[in-house]
Protein backbone atom coordinates (compact mmCIF):
# COMPACT_ATOMS: atom_id res chain seq x y z
CA UNK A 1 0.00 0.00 0.00
CA UNK A 2 2.49 2.39 1.39
CA UNK A 3 1.60 5.86 0.37
CA UNK A 4 -0.96 4.85 -2.27
CA UNK A 5 -4.44 6.15 -1.97
CA UNK A 6 -6.99 2.71 -2.24
CA UNK A 7 -9.66 3.49 -0.19
CA UNK A 8 -12.05 5.40 0.62
CA UNK A 9 -12.11 6.01 4.74
CA UNK A 10 -15.40 5.92 6.14
CA UNK A 11 -15.35 7.30 10.23
CA UNK A 12 -18.36 5.63 12.32
CA UNK A 13 -19.66 6.81 15.24
CA UNK A 14 -19.65 4.69 18.10
CA UNK A 15 -22.35 6.89 19.51
CA UNK A 16 -24.23 8.26 16.30
CA UNK A 17 -24.76 5.04 14.56
CA UNK A 18 -28.52 3.70 14.91
CA UNK A 19 -27.35 0.07 14.40
CA UNK A 20 -24.75 -0.73 16.35
CA UNK A 21 -24.98 -4.43 15.34
CA UNK A 22 -24.53 -3.31 11.60
CA UNK A 23 -21.63 -1.36 12.04
CA UNK A 24 -19.66 -4.24 13.94
CA UNK A 25 -20.51 -7.04 11.87
CA UNK A 26 -19.41 -4.54 8.71
CA UNK A 27 -15.97 -3.53 10.94
CA UNK A 28 -15.48 -7.67 11.60
CA UNK A 29 -16.22 -8.82 7.90
CA UNK A 30 -13.45 -6.41 7.14
CA UNK A 31 -11.01 -7.78 9.48
CA UNK A 32 -11.83 -11.47 8.52
CA UNK A 33 -11.57 -10.23 4.82
CA UNK A 34 -8.04 -9.01 5.31
CA UNK A 35 -8.85 -5.31 5.81
CA UNK A 36 -7.47 -3.08 8.15
CA UNK A 37 -10.06 -0.87 10.80
CA UNK A 38 -8.98 1.52 13.52
CA UNK A 39 -10.88 1.53 16.41
CA UNK A 40 -10.89 3.17 19.76
CA UNK A 41 -9.43 1.98 23.38
CA UNK A 42 -8.90 3.98 26.23
CA UNK A 43 -5.26 4.49 25.51
CA UNK A 44 -5.09 5.49 22.23
CA UNK A 45 -6.43 4.41 18.85
CA UNK A 46 -5.23 1.20 17.42
CA UNK A 47 -4.73 0.19 13.31
CA UNK A 48 -6.25 -3.62 14.00
CA UNK A 49 -5.63 -6.35 11.50
CA UNK A 50 -6.59 -10.47 11.94
CA UNK A 51 -3.63 -11.63 13.79
CA UNK A 52 -3.93 -15.09 12.33
CA UNK A 53 -3.47 -12.87 8.58
CA UNK A 54 0.34 -12.40 7.88
CA UNK A 55 -0.65 -10.44 4.63
CA UNK A 56 -3.06 -8.73 7.17
CA UNK A 57 -0.50 -7.95 9.57
CA UNK A 58 1.88 -6.79 6.87
CA UNK A 59 -0.73 -4.26 5.76
CA UNK A 60 -0.21 -2.58 9.02
CA UNK A 61 3.67 -2.15 8.77
CA UNK A 62 2.44 -0.10 5.06
CA UNK A 63 -0.07 1.76 5.79
CA UNK A 64 2.34 2.91 9.27
CA UNK A 65 5.64 2.69 7.78
CA UNK A 66 6.94 0.37 10.75
CA UNK A 67 9.90 -1.24 10.88
CA UNK A 68 9.24 -4.91 10.62
CA UNK A 69 11.26 -5.86 14.20
CA UNK A 70 8.82 -3.58 16.05
CA UNK A 71 6.67 -6.04 17.14
CA UNK A 72 2.59 -5.68 17.64
CA UNK A 73 0.32 -5.84 20.51
CA UNK A 74 -2.29 -8.69 20.12
CA UNK A 75 -6.03 -7.15 21.39
CA UNK A 76 -8.16 -10.20 22.93
CA UNK A 77 -11.85 -10.47 24.28
CA UNK A 78 -11.38 -12.77 26.31
CA UNK A 79 -9.11 -15.16 28.37
CA UNK A 80 -9.61 -17.99 26.65
CA UNK A 81 -8.13 -16.23 23.80
CA UNK A 82 -5.04 -15.65 25.33
CA UNK A 83 -4.84 -19.69 26.04
CA UNK A 84 -4.93 -20.23 22.70
CA UNK A 85 -2.03 -17.70 21.80
CA UNK A 86 0.47 -17.81 24.60
CA UNK A 87 1.93 -20.11 27.90
CA UNK A 88 -0.01 -18.27 30.51
CA UNK A 89 1.52 -18.01 33.86
CA UNK A 90 -0.32 -18.26 37.65
CA UNK A 91 1.34 -15.00 37.59
CA UNK A 92 0.02 -13.46 34.24
CA UNK A 93 -4.27 -15.07 35.60
CA UNK A 94 -3.95 -12.60 38.75
CA UNK A 95 -2.76 -9.78 37.00
CA UNK A 96 -5.44 -10.46 34.51
CA UNK A 97 -7.94 -10.87 36.81
CA UNK A 98 -6.84 -8.12 38.55
CA UNK A 99 -6.28 -5.25 35.19
CA UNK A 100 -8.14 -6.55 32.58
CA UNK A 101 -9.84 -5.32 30.74
CA UNK A 102 -7.58 -2.53 31.20
CA UNK A 103 -4.01 -0.41 29.57
CA UNK A 104 -1.66 -3.38 30.94
CA UNK A 105 0.17 -5.56 27.85
CA UNK A 106 1.51 -8.67 29.05
CA UNK A 107 4.44 -9.84 27.08
CA UNK A 108 4.26 -13.92 27.43
CA UNK A 109 6.09 -16.89 25.32
CA UNK A 110 3.92 -17.10 22.23
CA UNK A 111 2.39 -20.45 20.88
CA UNK A 112 2.83 -21.08 17.51
CA UNK A 113 -0.91 -20.27 16.03
CA UNK A 114 0.30 -16.64 14.83
CA UNK A 115 2.06 -15.61 12.00
CA UNK A 116 5.93 -14.11 12.68
CA UNK A 117 4.56 -11.09 11.30
CA UNK A 118 2.28 -10.47 14.40
CA UNK A 119 5.09 -10.86 17.06
CA UNK A 120 8.20 -9.35 15.24
CA UNK A 121 9.36 -12.04 14.61
CA UNK A 122 10.00 -13.32 18.32
CA UNK A 123 9.02 -15.79 20.60
CA UNK A 124 7.06 -14.16 22.84
CA UNK A 125 3.70 -12.16 22.19
CA UNK A 126 2.00 -8.86 23.91
CA UNK A 127 -1.51 -9.29 24.65
CA UNK A 128 -4.33 -7.05 25.99
CA UNK A 129 -7.79 -6.47 26.67
CA UNK A 130 -8.67 -3.21 26.16
CA UNK A 131 -11.27 -1.40 28.61
CA UNK A 132 -12.99 0.80 25.70
CA UNK A 133 -16.70 -0.91 25.28
CA UNK A 134 -16.65 -0.37 20.96
CA UNK A 135 -12.70 -2.42 21.09
CA UNK A 136 -14.29 -5.16 22.91
CA UNK A 137 -17.78 -4.77 20.40
CA UNK A 138 -15.31 -5.34 17.80
CA UNK A 139 -13.43 -8.18 19.18
CA UNK A 140 -16.36 -10.26 20.06
CA UNK A 141 -17.90 -9.71 16.87
CA UNK A 142 -14.58 -10.42 14.77
CA UNK A 143 -14.35 -13.63 16.78
CA UNK A 144 -10.40 -13.18 16.28
CA UNK A 145 -7.79 -11.85 17.90
CA UNK A 146 -6.72 -8.37 16.53
CA UNK A 147 -3.38 -7.22 16.10
CA UNK A 148 -3.07 -3.39 16.85
CA UNK A 149 -0.55 -0.69 17.26
CA UNK A 150 -1.44 2.88 17.25
CA UNK A 151 -3.33 3.92 14.30
CA UNK A 152 -0.73 6.79 13.48
CA UNK A 153 2.33 6.63 11.13
CA UNK A 154 4.94 5.54 12.52
CA UNK A 155 7.42 7.85 14.66
CA UNK A 156 4.09 10.51 14.96
CA UNK A 157 2.14 11.51 18.07
CA UNK A 158 -0.07 8.68 18.54
CA UNK A 159 -3.87 9.24 18.06
CA UNK A 160 -6.40 9.81 20.78
CA UNK A 161 -8.53 10.87 18.61
CA UNK A 162 -10.84 9.73 15.58
CA UNK A 163 -9.35 12.36 13.78
CA UNK A 164 -5.99 12.16 14.06
CA UNK A 165 -6.20 8.75 13.08
CA UNK A 166 -7.45 10.44 9.47
CA UNK A 167 -5.11 12.57 9.64
CA UNK A 168 -2.45 9.81 9.14
CA UNK A 169 -4.48 6.78 7.55
CA UNK A 170 -7.00 8.85 5.05
CA UNK A 171 -7.04 6.79 1.28
CA UNK A 172 -4.91 3.92 3.35
CA UNK A 173 -7.61 1.97 5.48
CA UNK A 174 -11.15 1.28 4.50
CA UNK A 175 -12.50 1.89 8.32
CA UNK A 176 -12.34 4.32 11.16
CA UNK A 177 -14.57 3.58 14.39
CA UNK A 178 -14.62 6.65 16.29
CA UNK A 179 -15.56 5.84 19.95
CA UNK A 180 -14.42 10.13 21.12
CA UNK A 181 -11.30 10.88 23.12
CA UNK A 182 -9.20 8.29 24.33
CA UNK A 183 -9.34 8.26 28.44
CA UNK A 184 -5.85 7.68 29.24
CA UNK A 185 -4.03 9.13 26.26
CA UNK A 186 -0.64 6.83 26.74
CA UNK A 187 -0.05 3.89 25.34
CA UNK A 188 -0.54 0.71 27.58
CA UNK A 189 2.35 -0.12 30.14
CA UNK A 190 4.05 -3.34 28.89
CA UNK A 191 5.16 -5.79 31.74
CA UNK A 192 7.49 -8.70 30.43
CA UNK A 193 6.38 -11.89 31.54
CA UNK A 194 8.86 -13.81 29.34
CA UNK A 195 11.93 -13.27 30.83
CA UNK A 196 12.85 -14.67 34.04
CA UNK A 197 12.84 -11.49 36.38
CA UNK A 198 9.47 -9.43 35.30
CA UNK A 199 10.53 -6.37 33.94
CA UNK A 200 8.52 -3.04 32.82
CA UNK A 201 9.00 -2.49 29.16
CA UNK A 202 6.95 0.49 28.50
CA UNK A 203 5.62 2.74 31.05
CA UNK A 204 2.09 3.62 31.62
CA UNK A 205 -0.98 5.08 33.18
CA UNK A 206 -0.20 1.23 35.17
CA UNK A 207 2.70 2.20 37.31
CA UNK A 208 5.52 0.02 39.18
CA UNK A 209 3.20 0.73 42.22
CA UNK A 210 0.46 -0.71 41.02
CA UNK A 211 2.21 -4.40 40.48
CA UNK A 212 4.17 -4.30 43.72
CA UNK A 213 1.04 -6.62 45.63
CA UNK A 214 1.82 -9.10 42.54
CA UNK A 215 5.79 -8.60 42.19
CA UNK A 216 7.08 -6.88 45.01
CA UNK A 217 10.36 -5.16 43.74
CA UNK A 218 9.42 -4.70 40.66
CA UNK A 219 11.97 -2.11 39.03
CA UNK A 220 9.93 1.23 38.08
CA UNK A 221 12.50 1.81 35.00
CA UNK A 222 11.87 0.33 31.80
CA UNK A 223 14.63 -1.88 30.07
CA UNK A 224 15.42 -4.40 27.22
CA UNK A 225 15.49 -7.87 28.04
CA UNK A 226 18.86 -9.86 27.65
CA UNK A 227 20.39 -9.61 24.42
CA UNK A 228 18.86 -6.38 23.32
CA UNK A 229 15.52 -7.12 21.49
CA UNK A 230 12.74 -5.22 21.66
CA UNK A 231 9.77 -6.84 22.98
CA UNK A 232 7.59 -4.08 22.80
CA UNK A 233 6.61 -1.60 20.88
CA UNK A 234 8.08 2.02 21.32
CA UNK A 235 11.99 0.83 22.59
CA UNK A 236 14.07 0.85 19.99
CA UNK A 237 13.11 4.14 17.49
CA UNK A 238 12.43 7.71 17.48
CA UNK A 239 8.32 7.97 18.55
CA UNK A 240 5.99 10.90 19.06
CA UNK A 241 7.78 13.18 17.48
CA UNK A 242 6.11 16.29 15.68
CA UNK A 243 7.69 18.28 13.26
CA UNK A 244 9.63 21.03 15.04
CA UNK A 245 12.60 19.95 17.40
CA UNK A 246 11.35 19.77 20.91
CA UNK A 247 13.59 21.02 23.77
CA UNK A 248 12.33 19.75 27.16
CA UNK A 249 12.89 22.21 30.32
CA UNK A 250 12.46 21.92 33.82
CA UNK A 251 8.99 24.46 34.66
CA UNK A 252 11.58 27.04 35.85
CA UNK A 253 13.82 27.63 32.81
CA UNK A 254 10.62 27.60 30.35
CA UNK A 255 10.40 31.25 29.82
CA UNK A 256 13.39 32.08 30.05
CA UNK A 257 14.34 29.85 26.93
CA UNK A 258 11.02 30.63 25.27
CA UNK A 259 13.05 34.47 25.53
CA UNK A 260 16.36 33.23 24.36
CA UNK A 261 14.28 30.87 21.08
CA UNK A 262 12.98 34.18 20.08
CA UNK A 263 15.86 35.87 20.39
CA UNK A 264 17.83 33.55 18.23
CA UNK A 265 14.83 33.50 15.56
CA UNK A 266 14.53 37.25 15.28
CA UNK A 267 18.44 37.08 14.75
CA UNK A 268 18.19 34.69 12.49
CA UNK A 269 15.31 36.66 10.48
CA UNK A 270 12.50 34.75 11.70
CA UNK A 271 10.66 37.74 13.16
CA UNK A 272 7.34 36.34 14.17
CA UNK A 273 8.51 33.05 14.90
CA UNK A 274 5.81 30.47 16.07
CA UNK A 275 7.37 29.09 19.63
CA UNK A 276 4.42 26.21 21.20
CA UNK A 277 5.01 25.62 24.61
CA UNK A 278 3.38 22.64 26.40
CA UNK A 279 3.31 22.71 30.02
CA UNK A 280 1.03 22.95 33.04
CA UNK A 281 0.01 26.42 34.80
CA UNK A 282 3.40 25.99 36.68
CA UNK A 283 5.36 26.05 33.51
CA UNK A 284 3.60 28.66 31.80
CA UNK A 285 4.32 31.40 34.56
CA UNK A 286 5.32 34.68 32.61
CA UNK A 287 4.06 33.74 29.08
CA UNK A 288 1.08 35.64 29.24
CA UNK A 289 1.80 37.17 25.90
CA UNK A 290 2.92 34.11 24.48
CA UNK A 291 0.49 33.15 21.38
CA UNK A 292 0.94 29.60 21.32
CA UNK A 293 0.58 27.70 24.35
CA UNK A 294 -1.06 24.43 25.02
CA UNK A 295 -2.30 23.85 28.72
CA UNK A 296 -1.43 20.39 29.47
CA UNK A 297 -3.55 20.25 32.68
CA UNK A 298 -3.22 20.38 36.48
CA UNK A 299 -2.16 16.83 37.44
CA UNK A 300 -0.20 14.37 35.76
CA UNK A 301 -3.38 12.33 34.71
CA UNK A 302 -4.43 15.81 32.61
CA UNK A 303 -0.98 15.86 31.32
CA UNK A 304 -0.67 12.17 29.68
CA UNK A 305 -4.22 12.71 28.41
CA UNK A 306 -3.76 15.96 26.62
CA UNK A 307 0.06 15.26 25.43
CA UNK A 308 -0.43 13.40 22.18
CA UNK A 309 -2.78 16.01 21.22
CA UNK A 310 -1.00 18.69 22.09
CA UNK A 311 2.30 17.12 20.02
CA UNK A 312 -0.40 16.98 17.14
CA UNK A 313 -1.33 20.47 17.64
CA UNK A 314 2.07 21.75 17.36
CA UNK A 315 2.24 20.43 13.71
CA UNK A 316 -1.42 22.28 13.26
CA UNK A 317 -0.09 25.39 13.66
CA UNK A 318 3.59 25.09 12.16
CA UNK A 319 5.55 25.57 15.42
CA UNK A 320 9.00 26.82 14.12
CA UNK A 321 10.20 25.08 17.92
CA UNK A 322 8.21 22.74 21.09
CA UNK A 323 9.39 24.03 24.93
CA UNK A 324 7.65 20.98 26.70
CA UNK A 325 7.84 20.96 30.01
CA UNK A 326 9.92 18.22 32.11
CA UNK A 327 7.50 16.40 34.88
CA UNK A 328 9.36 14.19 37.84
CA UNK A 329 9.91 10.90 36.21
CA UNK A 330 8.53 8.76 39.17
CA UNK A 331 4.88 6.65 38.65
CA UNK A 332 2.44 8.19 35.58
CA UNK A 333 5.44 11.05 35.09
CA UNK A 334 7.61 8.02 34.39
CA UNK A 335 5.29 7.60 30.98
CA UNK A 336 4.81 10.73 30.66
CA UNK A 337 8.63 11.33 30.18
CA UNK A 338 8.99 8.47 28.38
CA UNK A 339 6.54 9.80 25.67
CA UNK A 340 8.66 13.19 25.69
CA UNK A 341 12.15 12.15 25.92
CA UNK A 342 11.44 9.93 22.73
CA UNK A 343 9.61 12.93 20.78
CA UNK A 344 12.79 14.76 21.53
CA UNK A 345 15.42 12.12 20.74
CA UNK A 346 18.52 13.74 19.72
CA UNK A 347 17.55 17.34 19.98
CA UNK A 348 17.16 17.49 23.67
CA UNK A 349 20.92 18.94 24.03
CA UNK A 350 20.71 22.95 23.19
CA UNK A 351 18.35 25.41 21.11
Amino acid sequence: MGAEHKYDTKIVSYFCEENLTEMFAEAARLLNNGELVAFPTETVYGLGANAYDADACAKIYQAKGRPSDNPLIVHIADEAQADELAEVSDLARRLMAEFWPGPLTLVLPAKPVLPSVATGGLNTVGLRMPAHPAALDLLRAAKVPVAAPSANLSGRPSPTAAYHVYEDMQGKIPLIIDGGEAAAGLESTVLDLASPVPAILRPGVITSADLAEFIPGLAEETRLPEGGIARAPGMKYRHYAPKAKVILCPPAAIYDTYVAAWQRFVDEGNLQPKIAVLASMQGMRGLAQAEHCFLLGDDLEQVAQNLFAALRWTDEINADLVLAEVFPEHGLGLAVMNRLKKAAGAANDKL
